[in-house]
């Protein structure tokens, strides 16, 4: 059985050792030298005395930040990445939580870095790189590990604004990785083209499965995002096959009419995620690319990345949602509603996980942690932890899983009970809307619309009215050239009120 996720390098390289394993726009690593240089990490870490403790990877978004991410479990260590793009109050509040003894960076990096660093020491790549491995250190650390050990903590933001650390086992990644690679059909001709942030969970889709199958994966440079049609032109230059991308990315493309000018030669296979494709953006995906797969995934950070799948096997109306389908296999769905019950058929449910995929927990924040990962409350026999994502969800008649909102989205106006989302469905409708938000005054009781697209305040309204219920209709729209993302792609609701408090 497998323990380790070291375990699928070690069994890939010595297969395709100058198979190029990462790349990016200007820079390709082979899974030998993965291999060779993780090694290397891992032996200096070790002999540095750095064991069972966090490490920091503080470096820009390149191939060498993934093995540093290999180096430091070698040393039998868990990876943090931290990227110099992230806020520095987040950088420092993530520095607080960790305490880190170890640092390592890049040489555009280190003097950042250093302001963080404390006591920690910094570590730069291009030096630790050139140790020579010590296979009898590095198996000695091998045969003290198991399974559940921490992997990686990966940072997401709190409702209170202090970053949480949800931290990950090997155990869990493993049994992800191959339930997500069984519903993507990954296989050693997978060529990924990796959108999310190294500092996201979101990544293990490309950095772990391209492990596995001695597949490929590049990192698409952040500025193409900016750009469709470069974005695209990247795709088609590196023979991307497969991605999995949150729906932002995928809506830019479609809505700007980029298949019009370029189209993405190689891909068959679409997996999206963290937000609702509106039908109309997804049609355009289907009939530009009628060949692809394309599969909805879901999941939350604190249970290993994506814990549902559906793969698009019929047309769905413009009004409609695509389903969140089925869990992955040894991941079980629980929908409970207020009363801590099941949710009755057809009825919506707080959206729970149980299984493998519960992830350990936030470090050094047992309260926050008791919160959420709680005692499945059907269960009363033993312990057993579940996750609560905060998410509703209800089965549909095909007795599929379908997303409806966050619990946070859906709020209280003129004595009903409303999800934005749902309000945003019925604009993206709209002929000439591109992408839209809704977000909500709690003080002056009012939903505010932000949206872009060529079609004014007025017509949209007169729309909607045809459309919507008065209390659901926007009391303000604003229009814009661009929504603003979060560093992961989706659409940034918090800017977008704290915009609308500011301008109040």
């Amino acid at each position: 059985m497998q323990t380790n996720v070291l375990e699928y390098l070690e069994q890939t390289a010595p297969r395709v050792p100058d198979k190029v394993a990462y790349g990016n726009e200007d820079t390709e690593v082979t899974f030998g030298e993965v291999l060779r240089n993780a090694q290397a990490i891992g032996t200096f870490l070790k002999r540095q005395g750095h064991y069972k403790e966090p490490v920091v990877v503080f470096m820009r978004k390149h191939p060498n930040a993934i093995i540093s991410f290999y180096g430091a479990v070698y040393a039998g260590c868990f990876y943090v990445p931290i990227d110099e793009e992230m806020p520095k109050h987040r950088i420092e509040l993530i520095f607080q939580n960790l305490k880190p003894h170890a640092i390592i960076c890049d040489e555009f990096t280190a003097k950042e870095a250093g302001a963080f660093a404390g006591e920690g020491k910094i570590y730069l790549y291009s030096d630790i790189c050139t140790t020579e491995p010590d296979p009898a250190l590095l198996q000695e650390v091998r045969e003290h590990a198991i399974d559940t050990d921490p992997l990686y903590i990966v940072f997401t933001s709190g409702s209170t604004g202090v970053p949480k650390g949800v931290v990950a086992c090997h155990r869990s990644v493993i049994d992800y990785i191959e339930q997500l690679s069984s519903v993507l059909e990954v296989n050693e001709n997978t060529v990924f083209g990796n959108q999310a942030p190294l500092y996201f969970d979101a990544c293990l889709k490309e950095l772990y499965p391209t492990l596995k199958f001695g597949a490929t994966a590049y990192l698409v440079p952040h500025d193409r995002f900016m750009f469709p049609i470069k974005l695209v032109e990247f795709l088609n230059e590196k023979k991307i096959n497969t991605i999995c991308w949150v729906v932002s990315a995928l809506t830019m493309i479609s809505a700007f009419k980029t298949f019009d000018k370029i189209k993405p030669e190689y891909l068959h296979t679409v997996a999206f995620g963290s937000e609702v494709f509106p039908i109309k953006q997804f049609n355009i995906w289907r009939e530009n690319l009628p060949d692809a797969k394309f599969i909805n995934l879901y999941g939350p950070t604190e249970a290993t990345g994506m814990s549902c799948y559906y793969k698009v096997n019929r047309e769905f109306a413009l009004d409609e949602v695509i389903p969140i389908g089925r869990p992955f296999r040894n991941t079980d769905i629980l929908l409970l509603d207020e009363k801590n019950q099941q949710a009755a058929p057809g009825e919506p449910g707080e959206i729970c996980i149980r299984g493998t995929a519960v992830t350990l927990g936030y470090y050094h924040n047992p309260e926050k942690t008791k919160k959420a990962f709680v005692q499945n409350p059907l269960n009363d026999a033993y312990p057993e932890i579940i996750y609560r994502t905060g998410d509703l969800g209800r089965y549909n008649e095909q007795g599929e899983l379908i997303f409806i909102s966050r619990k946070d989205y859906q709020i209280k106006h003129m004595g009903h009970r409303i999800e934005l989302g749902e309000i945003e469905a019925i604009v993206n409708l709209k002929e000439g809307i591109k992408s839209a938000c809704c977000i909500f005054d709690d003080d002056k009781k009012k939903i505010v619309l932000y949206y872009v697209g060529e079609v004014t305040a007025k017509d949209l309204t007169a729309f909607l009215k045809e459309k919507l219920p008065r209390y659901m209709i926007p009391n303000h729209m604003e229009q814009m050239e661009r929504l603003p993302w979060t560093p992961n792609g989706k659409i940034d609701r918090s800017l977008l009120k704290r915009m609308y408090q500011e301008k109040k």
